[in-house]
């Protein structure tokens, strides 16, 4: 397993808002949206190419053309949140769904839905972006290898920890993070962390 925390200045900026308590839910998806752009430019850094002959105004030259495109899992319901700026950068890649709710008075993760099409010999790219006990995360995975899949990216904006540690196990395994926050606290919550990313995204201010 290999994680790696994603160092960029803009990215940084935008976290910082993300996390502001104060941010408006309208603002926020739009912070959720330009995060989600460059963490689709650092998940795709190592995708192949094949070399392409193309004809620019002024004459012949060679080109690149990605193949192989990576089938896109948002988990639900906080993974949408990442999922059309990916969709922007991998216009050809397949999305499969996922949905699973993590029991908040045991901390583990629960089944409820997957809309997956054959993944046997396939990469995917898992969004989801809070990354706090792994559990969800374990699940998912776990789910992928027995389907086929050769390699698995895990996109998050935060990870605590112990999410991470927890996943060490998964050989054929890249996380890719904003930041690996301090720590969770009781409740299972990552600590500084943002709150609850899939709420504040969607149902606004309580």
């Amino acid at each position: 397993m290999e994680t790696i925390e994603f160092e960029h200045p803009v990215a940084r900026d935008i976290l910082t808002n993300i996390r502001n308590r104060n941010t408006r839910p309208d603002e926020f998806r739009k912070l959720a949206y330009r995060l989600g752009l460059l963490l689709a430019v650092e998940a795709t850094r190592n995708r192949g190419t094949s070399p392409v002959s193309v004809e620019t105004p002024m004459e012949k030259t060679l080109g690149e053309k990605c193949n192989n495109h990576p089938v896109i899992i948002p988990v639900l319901r906080a993974g949408l949140g990442l999922l059309p700026p990916f969709q922007e950068m991998l216009p050809d890649s397949p999305v499969a769904f996922i949905a699973m709710r993590r029991d908040e008075k045991t901390g583990k993760a629960e089944w409820l839905y997957d809309s997956i099409q054959n993944l046997r010999g396939r990469d995917v790219l898992i969004l989801d972006p809070m990354l706090a006990t792994g559990g969800t995360a374990a699940g998912v995975i776990d789910y992928l290898i027995e389907k086929g899949v050769e390699e698995i990216t895990l996109v998050c904006i935060v990870a605590a920890p112990e999410g991470i540690h927890r996943l060490q196990e998964y050989e054929n395994l890249t996380i890719i993070t904003v930041s690996v926050d301090r720590e969770l606290d009781d409740n299972w919550f990552i600590l500084p962390g943002l709150g609850d990313f899939g709420d504040r995204l969607y149902q606004g201010n309580k």
